[in-house]
């Protein structure tokens, strides 16, 4: 199957392609806001590098989120549209799942992390491959509460983007925390994996109506209500 796998759920834009599940092409770029601008050219470059055209694509796969407000809606509506009009399946993938992936292998408790301001971030707790609670969107207090719920004195690795930030509020109230120093976020490619492993587009139940997930309500929301 020929995969596109787009990441728009952070600051940083990734999209990797994946030809017969043997070849992968990726490409990653720090967008700021620029995710409208900016991700329709790297896919074009991606698939010209690659030598295939849209119409040999088998499905589109995005971020489910959380994340950025704007750029999950971003992601969400190219894959719906490239779907759409190619007449191909489409999937998404939590977020966080995507970020604490990589690190299945650690010993202790994994805990991928997206800054979400206000005081709070996004994340889960993982161990083994496997998820220990659904994705929070908590301030440093409650997520060191979490972590101790979990009982495991194993080291926590944190992750994802907002990993240093948080790390800096749980280095005193979570002894031997530790963060992914060096690591670049840019996920399509993660996401690309787990799509052949799962074998989610072959199995694809997702709905054209689905959208991402929002933990929290935009702040457009909460201003309408007040």
């Amino acid at each position: 199957m020929n995969l596109l796998a787009i990441d728009t759920a952070t600051e940083t834009i990734s999209v990797a392609l994946g030809i017969n599940g043997k070849d992968t092409w990726f490409f990653e770029v720090d967008a700021g806001l620029r995710h409208s601008e900016l991700i329709m050219d790297s896919i074009d470059m991606l698939l010209q590098k690659a030598a295939i055209k849209p119409e040999a694509l088998s499905g589109v796969l995005c971020m489910g989120g959380p994340g950025s407000f704007t750029g999950l809606r971003i992601g969400f509506s190219l894959a719906k549209g490239l779907a759409l009009s190619l007449g191909l399946p489409y999937a998404a993938i939590p977020t966080l799942d995507c970020l604490a992936w990589p690190f299945s292998a650690w010993p202790g408790i994994i805990m991928p992390v997206l800054d979400a301001k206000k005081q709070a971030f996004f994340c889960a707790l993982y161990h083994n491959g496997k998820r220990l609670c659904p994705d929070m969107d908590a301030a440093p207090a409650e997520i060191a509460r979490a972590i101790a719920d979990t009982g495991m004195p194993a080291p926590v690795l944190l992750v994802g983007p907002g990993a240093p930030i948080l790390h800096e509020h749980l280095t005193d109230t979570v002894p031997g925390i530790q963060w992914g120093k060096g690591l670049r976020w840019g996920n399509a490619g993660t996401l690309l994996r787990i799509a052949q492993e799962t074998r989610i587009i072959a199995n694809n139940t997702a709905h054209y109506a689905n959208g991402p997930e929002y933990i929290r309500k935009s702040d457009a929301e909460l201003q309408s209500q007040a």
